[in-house]
């Protein structure tokens, strides 16, 4: 057991380094503090323990400095979450984790899995459904999340995977679900009969759309994409190269390169998720060989000057947070990914007023088409 404070040295290091690492907050500070009580002794074998959903880097930092946890399995849906925690580990000096391909490499015979919860039930079904079917019979998921998001339906959706669910108490604004005893037979019926990522087929588009847990929108066409993809009929008929900046489930790559068939489309989302939704949803249409599939944070990892055409429709939420943080960064790597001329054609809920961020970060901006909900606007941009 490690001498150190690890909570206060996290602390204590965010206020010396700055905002780019993030204090321990309390829902990760009951999950460390628990999960010794909860299951000790899976904490001493390496490759027992998996972390789902790690924000920042605590949870997993956590359990192999606090409790002497090894070789830890990490699955982060969030590309920020993956580079919070390499840059924490550096910083600390920590290693002994890593990323596995996939959830049955994630979860095959782990004893402890702890998992941070999301606003969507479908991440909590997949990952829960999963841990049944492919951990150690004697597994406790404990899921840590803020009292005020959770709800009673999280609890019927982990009995349908475990024979035995608990909520703890509340401490702060925090409270565990513990979920044991997994069922192995109805986890492996239902990914027979009900398989993730999910498939349904939209027939006004005359697409089908497949989402694993938690992506936006999931196997739907929301209506600011519906808007988006209506007007983008028209946008830059000479377009050869394309990206779909956010792609979430990829449907607005997919019937680009459906109605398109000399342009190629890359696909970037944040998402783990989002980019393996985007890459079987392109599949599954027939344009896979035409959709390339690129995980990045708002676009990062693009290179400049490769694009001629980029849709986008940004989130305003990051999980239970209203922001517009994602929108602003996306807008600016669109800037810099389009060739000089090229156009964002970005559809957006119209209280936002993107407008004026557009004209600045971009280019000149018109408005293409408007309802009572959305905007789309095309950007010019001027390098």
């Amino acid at each position: 057991m490690p001498s150190f404070d690890f909570a206060d040295h996290f602390r204590r290091d965010s206020r010396e380094h700055g905002p780019d690492l993030i204090a321990i907050d309390g829902t990760d500070r009951f999950l460390l503090d628990e999960v010794p009580h909860l299951h000790g002794d899976a904490l001493r074998h390496p490759g027992a323990v998996t972390v789902v959903d790690d924000r920042y880097g605590v949870l997993t930092l956590g359990v192999l400095a606090l409790h002497g946890a090894s070789d830890v399995r990490v699955v982060q849906d969030s590309l920020v979450g993956e580079r919070a925690l390499e840059a924490s580990a550096g910083t600390f000096g920590r290693r002994g984790f890593h990323h596995p391909e996939g959830f049955e490499e994630a979860f095959r015979d782990a004893r402890l899995v702890l998992l941070r919860l999301t606003k969507g039930h479908d991440r909590l079904d997949e990952v829960a459904r999963a841990v049944a079917r492919w951990a150690a019979p004697d597994v406790v998921l404990v899921c840590g999340g803020r009292t005020k998001y959770m709800t009673l339906s999280q609890n019927d959706l982990l009995r349908r995977w475990f024979g035995e669910v608990t909520a703890s108490r509340g401490r702060g604004k925090s409270r565990l679900l513990i979920a044991s005893d997994p069922r192995l037979d109805a986890a492996a019926e239902a990914d027979r009969a009900d398989p993730w990522p999910r498939r349904v087929h939209q027939d006004d588009l005359d697409v089908t759309i497949t989402a694993h847990g938690g992506v936006f929108a999931g196997t739907s066409l929301d209506l600011g994409t519906r808007v988006l993809l209506e007007a983008a009929e028209a946008a830059v008929p000479a377009a050869r190269d394309v990206v779909d900046l956010g792609c979430g489930n990829g449907v607005v790559a997919t019937v680009l390169a459906r109605r398109r068939a000399h342009v190629r489309v890359v696909a970037t989302d944040v998402s783990a998720a989002a980019i393996a939704s985007a890459r079987s949803t392109a599949d599954a249409n027939g344009v896979g060989e035409r959709v390339r599939t690129i995980r990045s944070d708002a676009g990062d990892e693009l290179d400049a000057d490769t694009a001629d055409l980029v849709l986008c429709n940004p989130p305003f939420h990051a999980d239970t947070t209203v922001t517009t943080d994602a929108a602003e960064a996306m807008f600016r790597n669109a800037a810099a990914i389009l060739r000089p001329g090229g156009e964002l054609w970005t559809v957006w809920n119209s209280h936002l007023r993107y407008r004026p961020v557009l004209e600045r970060t971009v280019g000149p901006t018109r408005q293409v088409a408007r309802t009572a909900k959305y905007t789309v606007t095309a950007s010019v941009a001027r390098h």
